[in-house]
């Protein structure tokens, strides 16, 4: 893991490791120099997305209680790691080896049994990855990755899964969820401060 983190308490009572947010742009520019190729660490922040996510996954854990549950492109991790002691299984995914090694730190840190990180890209999904409920927050980002992503939730649905996905409200995104909309059986909005300045989630809950 090349980004310094610290311990700080996310939820009460869960601690995890968050890269040291003084430090994550200081340290990608030193990254730069040897390797012009790197990418900014968009992981590596806590969005209110996910803690949308987190809050309502804690409020209604019927959706993942007793549940094999992936979450994809998960960063930190947040709302899988706060309700993993809920679920059956929990595999907490991302296409970045950084953010990944995160994850495992913070499941030995958290001490669960029933969780692991694992690298996994969209791109080249491994279709033959069960789950119950799949957990997405602020993915619908890239229009270059809607079709992909498209394909995974739709694999999913098929297949009796649960999708729920946790979303700002951005204009590019607004394809992206319309051509799910004939799967959402419920949706939910609400207003989280981010840096001192409100931002409107949308919350979306798909199933056949």
């Amino acid at each position: 893991m090349k980004y310094p983190v610290q311990l700080i308490e996310l939820e009460k009572g869960f601690n995890f490791y968050v890269p040291d947010p003084a430090l994550v742009k200081s340290t990608y520019e030193q990254l730069i120099v040897s390797d012009t190729q790197a990418l900014f660490p968009f992981w590596a922040k806590l969005w209110a997305s996910s803690k949308v996510l987190t809050q309502f996954l804690v409020a209604n854990p019927k959706w993942v209680q007793g549940k094999v549950v992936l979450e994809m492109g998960a960063g930190i991790g947040q709302p899988s790691l706060t309700i993993a002691k809920e679920a059956k299984e929990v595999i907490i995914s991302d296409h970045n080896a950084d953010a990944v090694a995160l994850i495992e730190k913070n499941i030995t840190q958290l001490g669960l049994t029933n969780a692991k990180g694992v690298l996994l890209d969209w791109n080249t999904f491994d279709y033959s990855i069960a789950a119950d409920t799949i957990l997405l927050s602020d993915i619908n980002y890239a229009p270059e990755a809607f079709d992909p992503l498209l394909k995974i939730i739709m694999h999913y649905i098929t297949k009796g899964a649960v999708i729920i996905i946790a979303t700002p409200q951005r204009m590019m995104s607004i394809p992206f969820i319309e051509s799910l909309q004939k799967h959402v059986r419920h949706s939910y909005s609400k207003s989280i401060l981010e840096q001192e300045a409100a931002v409107n989630i949308s919350l979306y809950i798909l199933y056949k």
